[in-house]
């Protein structure tokens, strides 16, 4: 199991919120979708940006199915 961690300072979002906004969304073709789903559930992503990347990345864990 992946601990859970703050990803978005500015908004106060976890990994687990993340996860829990892509589990929600049943049609995850392609990370920008996916990322533009989880910015509209969490707003991640919209203070400073200083995680985009992370954010990004953890959607292309999902996608892979590179998470538990």
């Amino acid at each position: 199991m992946i601990e859970n961690y703050t990803v978005c300072h500015c908004k106060q979002v976890s990994y687990n919120d993340i996860a829990d906004a892509l589990h929600q969304n049943t049609n995850l073709d392609n990370v920008l979708s996916a990322f533009e789903r989880v910015q509209n559930v969490t707003h991640c992503s919209t203070g400073c940006g200083g995680c985009h990347q992370k954010v990004l990345d953890i959607i292309s864990e999902f996608l892979s199915g590179n998470t538990q």
